[in-house]
């Protein structure tokens, strides 16, 4: 039985060490890509692309970039910051077997997008909804992911062929998982701890 929406948001999450490395059923798969195809975009210009990888030379290619980063960063911690980030997982390339690359396409309606003429980022908001759908729809078939962001851009174009004016958004580690943690890694390993709503919210003007 597919979850409810609520169940879905609440059971999301980010997965790395959680994949089981068996291949996903192309009908979920499907159902999966259908719903990100879905999101809303602005203009209904549907600026998004998605390359799936499999192929165990670039899968490698992309982990090892991916750990150099880690490395980069690693470096610029200190102390208390340093000790937890060596517990962090970030990512699960390898472990998932199948990648999904989302970027962001500014042409798919043209040059005048109705509704984007102020924001020039709201193509790129409606990617990101994308994302959120495919994550939801995922998680409700049972189903990980895990959004990867470290890596430079101009990497992993250059690695799924994406033209100058394709912009990668994610690379997301997308298959079957033995189970979902109840607390997200990052909370867990403590990193930093998810905020109540209230601490966001305002009424009629920002309060600082």
């Amino acid at each position: 039985m597919v979850m409810d929406l609520y169940e879905a948001i609440g059971r999301r999450r980010d997965t790395r060490a959680e994949f089981t490395g068996g291949p996903i059923d192309p009908a979920v798969l499907a159902r999966i890509l259908e719903a990100a195809n879905q999101a809303p975009s602005v203009g209904m210009s549907q600026p998004w692309v998605f390359v799936t990888v499999q192929a165990p030379a670039t899968l490698e290619a992309f982990a090892e970039h991916v750990s150099q980063e880690r490395e980069v960063f690693a470096a610029s911690l200190a102390g208390e910051r340093a000790e937890t980030f060596t517990k962090v997982k970030i990512e699960g390339i390898r472990e998932s077997g199948l990648g999904i690359v989302v970027g962001y396409d500014p042409t798919t309606a043209g040059q005048q997008v109705l509704g984007r003429h102020a924001i020039a980022d709201a193509g790129l908001y409606s990617v990101c909804l994308a994302i959120q759908n495919l994550w939801l729809a995922a998680t409700a078939e049972g189903v990980g992911v895990g959004w990867v962001s470290f890596y430079r851009e101009e990497f992993l174009s250059s690695l799924v062929g994406f033209p100058a004016h394709i912009r990668p958004v994610a690379w997301l580690c997308v298959g079957p998982v033995a189970d979902l943690p109840e607390v997200p890694d990052l909370e867990r390993f403590g990193w930093r701890g998810r905020t109540p709503v209230a601490a966001a919210l305002h009424a009629e003007r920002y309060q600082r």
